[in-house]
């Protein structure tokens, strides 16, 4: 399949881009707003074309534990849910991140906590960027701003959960889950080999080797010390992908007086904020963080100086202020704009929040 343009949501997004990427395998559970990702999947039917598994598992945890099977085998599979799934799937993604296994999970937020509501929210970043499971460990996050990126995330993705051998998340929420926008699809890229995969991933179960009867991939390790090391060469691998892999965008920054920080649809509503406000002649500009972990906290330091004040918009009572605040060393005033309970504001209700909180 050559690259096309197609108009779609970005949970359907999501789905060709596993596809054309070569996924080996994916394992679900409906929850909404996220039950397009399988539904566009079962309707594809990429079992008949690239060999790609799709499986509705009996739960999350069934889903979750899936995963690691498939990339203890060195394949490329990946799982789909939204906050209460994830919750679910905590456990095994931990177990992932000890075990050093690749695996793709995204997570289509809404608000709680429990059951809450099926509306959008970004609630869960405390789970994802803060570890949420047990143990430290930390999740290569990802977080797309338009249906475009909710494709294109898929591969990179991936990339960086093989490249660094552990688990990535694409946090999107219900609102760039749900909307459609234009989309160009990548070309369709074959599956990988078992000989390729054993080239790659020596250490994937696939049975007997030459060097190694039998690959046993677990996070399990009962001597102390021997954990120690283990946990000490996460944190350097940890510090690797902090020093290589943050990703941002900055827009109208250069001169501004205030800066929004913003990730996901909050952005896309604060970039139509801060037109609003240039036209009445205030300077601000905004800050997206994409890689929401590592967080571009080096990037955002930058401007602790320039800027009068920061104001992070989020959908949630105020979870990344607590990383903006650290990356600006309190040196800059910081605060926070939210909507709860899956409640979306307007550009309008940004630029007001903006005024009260920062310029009064």
């Amino acid at each position: 399949m050559a690259e096309e343009v197609k108009l779609m949501k970005g949970n359907e997004a999501i789905a060709h881009a596993a596809i054309r990427y070569g996924v080996d395998g994916y394992f679900g559970y409906p929850i909404t707003p996220q039950s397009e990702i399988m539904e566009t999947l079962m309707d594809e039917k990429p079992w008949e074309t690239t060999g790609m598994v799709v499986l509705q598992a009996e739960s999350e945890v069934a889903a979750i534990n899936m995963v690691y099977g498939g990339a203890a085998c060195g394949k490329r599979v990946m799982t789909s849910s939204s906050s209460p799934g994830i919750s679910l799937k905590l456990e095994g993604i931990s177990y992932m991140a000890g075990a050093e296994l690749p695996g793709l999970i995204i997570n289509v937020m809404r608000g709680g906590p429990g059951l809450g509501t099926i509306q959008p929210s970004q609630a869960d970043y405390f789970q994802t960027v803060k570890g949420g499971g047990h143990g430290d460990y930390r999740l290569i996050t990802l977080a797309p701003a338009s249906v475009q990126e909710m494709a294109d995330h898929v591969a990179l993705g991936f990339d960086l959960s093989f490249k660094y051998n552990n688990p990535a998340m694409i946090l999107a929420d219900g609102v760039i889950g749900q909307m459609m926008e234009k989309v160009i699809l990548p070309e369709q890229k074959t599956r990988r080999t078992e000989e390729e995969i054993r080239k790659a991933q020596p250490w994937a179960a696939l049975g007997k080797s030459a060097d190694r009867e039998r690959n046993v991939v677990t996070s399990l390790e009962l001597d102390s010390a021997a954990m120690e090391q283990n946990n000490l060469r996460f944190q350097k691998k940890y510090k690797t992908i902090e020093e290589n892999e943050v990703l941002y965008e900055e827009l109208l920054c250069d001169d501004a007086d205030y800066l929004i920080v913003a990730f996901g649809s909050a952005s896309r509503i604060s970039q139509k904020a801060i037109q609003m406000a240039r036209n009445e002649g205030i300077k601000v500009g905004l800050f997206r963080p994409i890689t929401l972990w590592p967080y571009p906290a080096k990037a955002l330091n930058a401007y602790k100086e320039k800027v009068k004040g920061i104001l992070t918009v989020e959908l949630n009572a105020g979870q990344m202020i607590e990383d903006v605040k650290l990356a600006v060393e309190c040196k800059t005033q910081v605060e926070h704009y939210g909507r709860l309970g899956g409640i979306v504001p307007t550009p309008q209700d940004v630029l007001s929040a903006l005024k009260e909180k920062l310029i009064k």
